[in-house]
């Protein structure tokens, strides 16, 4: 807590061992602009991917379809069985068979507009609405079987289940990828640091012969090295942030790439990458600068 609290104090003497330009100011400020604006798309593409399979399992969640086959002459009997037989099941809110305007339109992404459904020996289709309680999945088929031989009953379990799986795993392929950007992060500011300190070991040995302590020496590249990086990083998600705020906004197709961006308080989010990224510098550079010191004993 000391270490951290000491980058907010200036010392103006122990700036001048760790030079203020070069080439490691450079590389610490662009990897972390970088690693910073990366992070920023990975959390939004998880996140919004996250939303569109969560709306997506929403929408099929209480709905079910039964799909009835039968000879054109039995359809509209075994359609009225149907709808009368779901009158009179317990859980079932509402129950409505599809015209043949709304199944050209649930065919037509696949087919085109002028799919001949007239013609076509289709399947009737009956939504159903679940109240609360639910029904009985399973008496229901045994119903189905019994009263309508050619219906079949589809609760969207096979498409729900899917989607709720894909949602978490977005949202954790998201953390893993920000866990990763962090990792690659401190691993190119150790190496700035290294150079740093390879770059500064005369001015190093003449230091702690004056009789300078080790914390006083690590302070001046922790400070430089962790502002370095918190300025990069703030910078790489400002920018990351306009972009995405940039981007197309949701439409009611649920396209995978609109909608692409944050949501309410999900904003605040991208926010707490420049103090990660900060984190990570003051622990790599100071682990990298006590291993130098170290070796010099």
């Amino acid at each position: 807590m000391n270490a951290l609290l000491s980058l907010l104090t200036p010392d103006r003497q122990a700036a001048r061992v760790v030079p203020p330009t070069g080439f490691t100011a450079q590389l610490t400020l662009f990897t972390s602009a970088a690693m910073a604006f990366l992070a920023v798309f990975a959390l939004a593409l998880s996140l919004a991917s996250g939303r569109l399979a969560d709306r997506w399992s929403g929408a099929l969640a209480g709905t079910a379809t039964i799909r009835i086959s039968a000879p054109a002459e039995q359809m509209e009997t075994q359609v009225a069985a149907v709808l009368a037989l779901l009158g009179t099941t317990p859980g079932i809110a509402s129950a409505r068979a599809l015209d043949q305007a709304e199944q050209r339109a649930l065919l037509e992404p696949w087919f085109g507009p002028d799919l001949p459904v007239d013609a076509l020996p289709l399947p009737r289709l009956i939504e159903l609405t679940e109240a609360t309680p639910g029904y009985d999945g399973e008496g229901l088929r045994q119903r189905l079987l019994a009263e309508a031989p050619g219906a079949v009953l589809d609760d969207h379990t096979r498409w729900r289940r899917p989607l709720a799986v894909a949602a978490s795993r977005l949202r954790l392929l998201g953390l893993v990828s920000i866990i990763l950007i962090a990792g690659a992060t401190g691993a190119m500011i150790t190496l700035a640091a290294n150079a740093a300190l390879s770059a500064n070991l005369p001015v190093i040995k003449v230091l702690r012969l004056v009789g300078a302590k080790d914390s006083y020496i690590v302070r001046a590249f922790v400070r430089r090295f962790t502002l370095r990086a918190l300025s990069g990083a703030a910078i790489g998600t400002v920018s990351a942030m306009i972009g995405v705020a940039l981007l197309p906004r949701a439409d009611d197709a649920g396209g995978f790439l609109t909608g692409l961006g944050f949501q309410g308080l999900g904003w605040f989010l991208p926010l707490l990458l420049p103090p990660l990224a900060g984190v990570v510098a003051f622990a790599a550079t100071r682990i990298a600068a006590f291993r130098t010191l170290k070796g010099l004993t």
